[in-house]
This record gives C-alpha cells, structure tokens and sequence, in this order.
C-alpha cells in the first residue's frame, strides 16, 4: 500500500514536474555555465511555477552563494543544487509531539469548493483505518447541503456526527460535539466550519468564537487547524492561508486536488510565506487518496532526476 501511494503521488505532480523541468531542461541546454544570466532565468522560471516571489528570492540567493563557495558552474549541476534547496525550505520538525488528552480536536477551514467536505471524510477514514473512535461535528450550520453531504458520508463510513438545524450557532454545534466525545470517550473529533469568503470578516469572527468555545471545554484544543487549499487556484490560495491564519492560527495545510495541476509549486510559496506546513495532500478522489505529506519526496517527484 505504500509503495502504492507513493508511486500515486509521483503520477499526482506529473504535470508540475513537467512544466517545471521542461523549462529548466531548455534553459541547461542554452546555457552551459553557472552565472548571473542561468540564474536570472532560473528565478522567472521559479515564480511563473507558483513557487512564489519570496521563496524564490531566497533560492536564487542561496545559489549565488553555493556556486561561488564551491566553485560549480555546470549548470547540469543545478537539479542537484536545487533539490537541497527545495527541501530546506519545506523542512518541519514533525517530532515534536503535543500532549493530548483525549479526544483529539481537529478544527477543519476553508472556502467553499476546495474539497473541504470530502476532506474531513477522508481524514475520517483515514483514523477509522488506524482503530480510532471518530466523530464528526457539521458546524457548518450557513449552508445545509454541507450538513446534508458530511451526513451520507458519515453513513458510508460508519462514523458517527453531530448535525444541528440549517442557521444554528455553529459554535454551539462545535461544543456539543466536544462534549459528547469528552463524554462517550471519542478518540478523534472533526469539526467542519462554514466555508463562505475568506474576505468577509465577520464570518472570521464567527470561526475565531468556534474555537474559543472548544478550547474553553476542552483543554489545548484544537488540537489541529487545517486549511484545505485547492491546488490548482495558484497564488489565490496564499491570499486565502493568509486571511485564514490572522483569524485562527492554522498548524497545516491540506491541498486537494493536487493530481490536476500544474502549480504544485505553491507547497513551497505557503511554507515560506507563512511558515505553515503542508501536512496532507489529496491526490485523487478516493478515500484513500489524502496522504501525508512527505516534503523530501515531493522535492523528488517534481524534480525527478
């Protein structure tokens, strides 16, 4: 099974790969050397890839440097150089454990269309398969098809979930839910959140209320807040973390849809923009296609030599 959706991922970024190295491989088979011209174009290539302005500055810098200290001017040498790069940047320390007392909350953001939805079902697949007793919050109380669809899912896995009436205080849901599996002895909580403009600040107050509520019933919690990202809006999806962490602190990011884009490059102009990690992609429409992000195997696969 690993091996299965480690070859899954390597296909999911093809089209990144390719864009990527084709512009690259053009620019190797111009220029021979090294110098200040390779790494002019190497930096435009970099920001047109979604790799972002910031994170691309950084590289280019660091670069210069490298060639200079080492004396390398093979610009063949510059895929090896630029894989070290790569996973500098998205390096998190993923041993530092947090002390939970059950149940593990678990706060899900994001706008409306991202794969929000189909993400909390396979992240509740995905704990179910590891023995864990889930349950599922619909707090997202603006639109009830959000309700309607988290509760099919629900029924085809077999979890169980908190619902409430379409306009009810999304953060009492949340509590409720808190409370039940404080109580029931549930070892996973998942809340969902409305999911409408990450410009309209009032519906950022209504979450910022979410997770007072359960941090109040339960100590530490969220544990987790991840945004769901999709992949393939590009640069529109930073805008997005932005506004989202000023209002909630998120710890990780979850990017769907990455099996059809092009601008897988982003993992990259998140994590330096913001400092916050990717910690699952989705790379299919199957339950079992979110995976854990694994920064030194996506550096790979969009490299890929």
């Amino acid at each position: 099974m690993r091996l299965f959706k480690r070859k899954k991922l390597e296909d999911s970024l093809y089209k990144t790969r390719k864009s990527l190295l084709t512009k690259i491989g053009e620019l190797v088979g111009i220029k021979k050397n090294i110098d200040s011209g390779f790494l002019g174009e190497l930096e435009e290539i970099l920001i047109t890839s979604d790799i972002g302005v910031k994170a691309t500055l950084e590289i280019i810098h660091d670069l210069e440097n490298r060639v200079m200290e080492q004396k390398t001017r093979d610009s063949g040498e510059i895929y090896v150089l630029l894989k070290e790069e790569l996973k500098r940047i998205l390096y998190y320390d993923k041993s530092v454990l947090k002390d939970i007392t059950p149940p593990e909350v678990i706060l899900i953001a994001g706008v409306n269309g991202t794969g929000k939805t189909t993400t909390i079902a396979k992240l509740a697949y995905r704990f179910k398969e590891e023995g864990k007793k889930v349950l599922i919050s619909a707090a997202d109380t603006f639109r009830a098809a959000a309700q309607e669809q988290l509760g099919v899912w629900a029924e085809r896995l077999g979890a169980d979930i908190v619902q409430s009436q379409a306009g009810a205080d999304a953060a009492s849901v949340a509590y409720d839910t808190v409370e039940k599996a404080i109580l029931k002895g549930y070892d996973c909580v998942i809340i969902d959140t409305a999911g409408r403009l990450h410009t309209k600040s009032n519906l950022m107050e209504e979450l910022k209320k979410v997770q007072r509520v359960i941090s109040k019933k339960h100590e530490g919690a969220p544990h987790e807040i991840l945004l769901v990202i999709d992949a393939t809006t590009g640069q529109n999806g930073i805008l997005q973390a932005q506004a989202f962490n000023q209002a909630l602190n998120i710890t990780g990011i979850v990017l769907t849809k990455l099996d059809g884009t092009a601008k897988g490059g982003i993992v990259l102009a998140i994590k330096k923009e913001l400092n916050i990690p990717v910690k699952y992609v989705g790379i299919g429409e199957k339950l079992e296609d979110l995976i854990e992000f694994n920064p030194e195997e996506f550096v790979e696969d969009i490299i890929g030599k």
